[in-house]
């Protein structure tokens, strides 16, 4: 994985980390149902991000550039980005 989206994916997860202490404390607090789920959705929506971005990436090095025309880059790019934007 490019050391970029290395760091990316390890800052999210912290990110998530933080929000399922969060989480926790919320729990203890008792707090109420709805503001417990709206974060746990927020967890998964970020868990599910990150997953698009793992796959994004395994995508792009099973792929050589050289492999692919310029308009085929673009399209894979695109694809990849939606892949992120979805999960």
């Amino acid at each position: 994985m490019v050391q970029t989206t290395s760091n990316q994916l390890k800052n999210r997860l912290r990110r998530a980390d933080g929000q399922l202490q969060g989480i926790l404390k919320m729990v203890d607090d008792g707090r109420e149902c709805q503001d417990i789920l709206t974060q746990l959705a927020a967890v998964r929506a970020g868990v599910e991000r990150m997953m698009g971005v793992v796959v994004a990436e395994n995508v792009k090095q099973c792929v050589a550039e050289d492999q692919l025309t310029d308009d085929q880059q673009v399209a894979l790019q695109n694809a990849l980005d939606l892949v992120v934007k979805t999960h």
